[in-house]
């Protein structure tokens, strides 16, 4: 089938027309073929509906061979050509008519209105220099092109002329302005507008709700339902329906429109199918959209598509690919959306190869295409492919700024293959005014993704003291996890009120990262104030919620709180029971029975196959409680190869209980999996010089170092002044540094009077004695706690953050200074949240 692409020799306003073959017998006979006009009508409309281009073609001939001016029936050629998208031929006939007629140019606005704008338009002030009065079929053709461009003051001067020449009583005519005004302005003036309409249809009420909907107002759309339907005038059809299913917040109020969507007997139409497919798969209800797949009489390639998507997003990638490979029609959209699906479950490789395949086949890129290209690149973090997708995205016309989701995606490529400067160039070059907001955006993503906070925070200042940076729920979440993971509490505090501020409240993804910080800044009160006033909750939320309670090691709470949520209808996920297995570890008495019927009901109640994590988080409960060889015998009988995971869940149980023989065990099954894994070797090491054998601990960390293994930097750190401190083992670089380590010596000194006593045992055996304490001693722990305790006021609480498990000296030291400074400080470490007051610590020794 030929395509239409404009180009200078199809320009309907520069061509020519098409030239008329002389026929000299056919002026003599101007009535030859007039008596035929019925016929090749009918010729037309079977053409149309058969999709025979052919048909339509001989028509054509016809006409041009007896030289027939007959503008109803060339009008009539044209719809038929546009109907079998023959746009070269419509527009050719259309040039070639003496006197075009309104038919005829609204025919051919119609068909430019949604593809080219901006050629509509010109069509139509061209039509009305031919003092040509515009119909209904007009208005609408014209008012659509106005909303897909940016002439907001034309669709104004065509509201006025709706209403002096009363086009405004036809409710098509009314229901495009409403449109346009819901685009360009505001869906109060819609609303407005809505209301001053004479007369209104289903259709008016569609766009209305439809309006709201992507204004994200989701109880007005609900609340002109109703109005709707309390009218009794109007008849709720398949695409109200589909329309009210993206406005629904809750499962609760999904389940509500199905059901009346089953009561009305559209359950299985093709729009409220697709809408339930699309919603129950937000709702991560993979039973009820296999259920409704088979059972739509009706599918189309959107609904398979919506399939594929389904299955990624549960992660299902082996039966995404088989629906893919059923589809019977397959579109750009449905490769894209087996694209990005790859993309989003980590497949770099195999996300690369489609990508390469639809460029090879000449499939049309489009900039989601290019997107998830991108984004495959980033994940595989290869710098040479990287630079040659970014080149082909320049020659495909999406580099240097022309569209924000590339831009976005590139950045993020640069960054995950370690050249953030490259990333920064692109940040710098991207000045269009149009996308400024989204590179800012970006940028503050790349730095907090890139473990650069303070580069993160300043950028944000900067971008919002300068009006360049627009808090959008995507900026929003990202600082609030960038706060949450540095435990800046008085910057997520800030952020909350940017949020409440800028109306993002009610955002979902902003409500979760809300949580998320306070939980994270040990503000567990207003983390449970931020999950109460949500309007809306999802799986994540209520796997937040018991994550945090786990961080604060409340493993009751934790459990009470999943029993909160299967009362809600929330369907757990695979991250659900990986946090409430480990709720079993933190439980005030032993519930290791209720955990092990838990974990084998995961299969045959809810349907989640349990994957190296679970079993983890299992093994962990087990050797916590003392079941070091029941734990054994997990791992043994587990349905597929153990990981270090497993081993090094083990592996603290048997720390924990002293058990030697096991902890060798695991410490060399973990040895052999993770030989490339530096913290593998100071594991082993540290395990050896435990058991006093230092030239076994010695013979690992030369191993280590020949290898060119270097282990990951100790780091603590704490906010003072709304600034960050952070501090390394014997760190001298700090601008107060004196002032710490001679606080730090008496505060040392007054532990050791009321009982503390230097734990030795990890340190090198070869070292003095005196440098084993001089080494203890200066830990990155205790310097941020010195530090953080000199810049507080007395009897305020002392909050910092270590980046690893904190060391058993160094727990011992804090529980004695809060006995010597009477205060509470707390400490989050990779285990979660210590709180050392008056001599005793939250974990109970237990982490």
């Amino acid at each position: 089938m030929e395509t239409w692409q404009w180009g200078k020799t199809l320009n309907p306003f520069l061509s020519p027309p098409l030239p008329k073959p002389p026929s000299p017998w056919f002026r003599h006979k101007p009535s030859t073929l007039r008596h035929a006009t019925h016929p090749l009508l009918h010729a037309l409309h079977l053409s149309s509906i058969s999709g025979d281009p052919l048909l339509a073609k001989t028509v054509h001939a016809t006409l041009l061979k007896h030289q027939h001016d007959d503008t109803h029936l060339s009008t009539a050629l044209i719809a038929a050509y546009l109907k079998l998208r023959l746009f070269p031929h419509a527009l050719r006939l259309f040039h070639s008519l003496s006197s075009p007629n309104v038919v005829s140019y609204t025919a051919l606005i119609s068909a430019l209105a949604h593809s080219h704008p901006r050629h509509a338009l010109h069509l139509f002030l061209r039509m009305t220099r031919s003092h040509l009065t515009p119909n209904d079929y007009t208005y609408v053709a014209v008012l659509t092109a106005c909303a897909r461009s940016p002439h907001f003051q034309l669709g104004l001067q065509l509201h006025a002329a709706a209403l002096k020449t009363a086009h405004f009583d036809s409710a098509y005519v009314a229901n495009s302005l409403i449109a346009l005004y819901a685009t360009h302005a505001s869906f109060l003036r819609a609303l407005r507008l809505f209301r001053q309409a004479p007369n209104k249809d289903s259709a008016s009420w569609n766009t209305l709700i439809s309006s709201a909907v992507r204004e994200c107002l989701h109880d007005t759309a609900f609340r002109l339902f109703r109005e709707m339907q309390a009218n009794g005038t109007f008849r709720v059809d398949d695409f109200t329906l589909s329309i009210l299913l993206s406005a629904c917040s809750s499962l609760l109020e999904g389940q509500q429109v199905h059901g009346l969507a089953v009561k009305l007997g559209f359950e299985t139409g093709l729009n409220v199918g697709n809408g339930l497919v699309g919603f129950y798969t937000k709702y991560g209800r993979l039973d009820e959209v296999e259920w409704l797949f088979e059972g739509m009489r009706v599918r189309d390639v959107i609904t398979w598509t919506q399939m594929v998507t389904a299955y990624m997003e549960f992660g299902l990638l082996a039966l995404a690919f088989k629906v893919f490979g059923e589809m019977p029609e397959r579109n750009s959209v449905s490769y894209n959306a087996l694209l990005s699906g790859l993309s989003q479950n980590g497949e770099g490789l195999e996300a690369m190869k489609l990508f390469i395949r639809m460029v090879e086949e000449g499939l049309e890129l489009t900039a989601f295409t290019l997107t998830s290209g991108v984004h495959a690149c980033g994940l595989l973090g290869d710098y040479r492919v990287c630079r040659q997708v970014h080149g082909l995205a320049v020659k495909f016309g999406f580099g240097f700024g022309s569209n924000a989701c590339v831009e976005v995606a590139l950045l993020d490529m640069y960054t995950r293959c370690g050249r953030m400067a490259d990333a920064e160039k692109m940040f710098l070059r991207w000045e269009l005014e149009e996308f400024s907001s989204v590179a800012w955006t970006s940028m503050i993503c790349c730095y907090a993704r890139d473990g650069k906070p303070l580069e993160a925070f300043s950028l944000f200042r900067i971008g919002r003291s300068g009006g360049k940076l627009t808090m959008d729920e995507v900026v929003a979440a990202t600082m609030l996890g960038l706060c949450g993971t540095v435990g800046h509490l008085d910057m997520g505090k800030e952020i909350h009120c940017h949020v409440v501020k800028c109306g993002l409240g009610s955002n979902l993804e902003v409500g979760n990262a809300l949580v998320s910080m306070y939980f994270k800044c040990g503000s567990v009160d207003d983390a449970m104030m931020g999950f109460n006033d949500m309007p809306c909750t999802d799986v994540v939320t209520w796997n937040t919620l018991i994550s945090g309670n786990l961080m604060h090691r409340q493993g009751d709470r934790a459990l009470e709180i999943w029993v909160e949520m299967q009362q809600e209808g929330i369907k757990p996920d695979q991250v659900t029971f990986v946090l409430i297995i480990s709720a079993y570890r933190q439980t005030e008495t032993n519930l290791v029975d209720d955990c092990r019927s838990l974990f084998n009901s995961m299969r045959s109640v809810y349907q989640i196959e349990p994957t190296s994590e679970h079993y983890a988080s299992f093994i962990s409960v087990l050797g916590h409680w003392g079941f070091l060889q029941d734990a054994l015998e997990t791992i043994y009988k587990m349905p597929f190869k153990p990981s270090a995971l497993e081993w090094r869940a083990l592996l603290d149980g048997c720390r924990l209980h002293k058990n030697a023989m096991i902890e060798k065990w695991a410490a060399q099954n973990i040895l052999s999996l993770e030989p490339k894994d530096p913290s593998t070797f100071i594991l082993v090491s540290n395990l050896y010089s435990a058991s006093g054998r230092w030239d076994r601990s010695e013979m690992v960390r030369e191993s280590m170092r020949e290898k060119g293994f270097r282990k990951h930097p100790v780091q603590s750190w704490i906010i003072s002044q709304k600034k960050i401190h952070t501090f390394y083992p014997r760190d001298r670089s700090h601008p107060q540094e004196k002032d710490v380590y001679r606080g730090l010596e008496i505060l040392i000194l007054e532990c050791l009077k009321v009982g503390y006593e230097p734990d030795t045992s990890f340190v090198r055996h070869e070292v003095e004695e005196h440098h084993k304490k001089t080494f203890l001693f200066h830990h990155s722990a205790k310097l941020a706690a010195t530090y953080g305790i000199l810049m507080t006021k007395p009897g305020k609480p002392v909050r910092l953050v270590k980046n690893i498990l904190l060391c058993g000296d160094c727990h011992e030291f804090l529980k004695y200074a809060s006995i010597v400074t009477k205060r509470e400080i707390f400490l989050r470490d990779s285990s979660g949240f210590h709180c050392f007051s008056s001599g005793q610590c939250s974990c109970k020794d237990c982490w």
